[in-house]
């Protein structure tokens, strides 16, 4: 007799991954974090608290694919001067534009669990290829018995690539914020009924 993960896993390329099917970003083991340089001497650090994902695991896993939405108004640094300046038309726009969107277009490979997820990021209306860097940490069966696997991704955009223009120069040279911006993400997925 098999035990009941082993049906909900399989072996691909020296990796234990998810068997097919349709997972959803877990709500509570989630986040969608961002790094940004600040007065070009420091790094202020944010998240957007309302996200949600599905996510595709295809027969062959390369076939997988991720839809996305992010909440622009759910964005958090810890200052509340800072979060509502994000949210106006200086930045996100975010009672015209309410979500950013991100739509995975392929999946490659890289080397053991490491993977590169390509997709279409929209922010404020523009639409760019985006390259996240993806880790896949591992799947497993939780004490609730959902079948769940982790991952973590990442990447930098140029914010004003999707017309996030907004600075103001330094006496001392540089600008108050930084054009690039690392994102950061870490997740956990669970799978959804047949």
């Amino acid at each position: 007799m098999t035990s009941g993960i082993e049906s909900v896993t399989r072996e691909w390329d020296g990796l234990t991954i998810p068997a097919a099917g349709t997972y959803l970003l877990d709500q509570a083991h989630k986040r969608v974090g961002f790094v940004v340089r600040h007065m070009m001497v420091s790094k202020v650090r944010g998240e957007f608290a309302e996200a949600t994902a599905t996510i595709t695991v295809a027969e062959d896993p390369l076939q997988s694919s991720v839809a996305a939405t992010i909440q622009a108004a759910s964005i958090s640094t810890g200052q509340n001067d800072r979060d509502n300046h994000l949210r106006s038309g200086d930045f996100l726009e975010a009672e015209k534009f309410p979500t950013l969107e991100y739509r995975s277009t392929r999946v490659k490979s890289r080397d053991g669990n490491e993977f590169v997820l390509s997709g279409e990021l929209t922010i404020k209306g523009v639409t760019r290829e985006v390259d996240l860097e993806v880790e896949f940490e591992g799947v497993g069966r939780s004490p609730y018995g959902q079948d769940i696997f982790g991952f973590s991704a990442s990447t930098e955009i140029d914010r004003e690539d999707f017309g996030l223009t907004w600075n103001v120069a330094l006496e001392t040279g540089g600008v108050v914020v930084g054009k690039k911006i690392k994102i950061e993400i870490e997740g956990e997925a669970i799978r959804q009924a047949a």
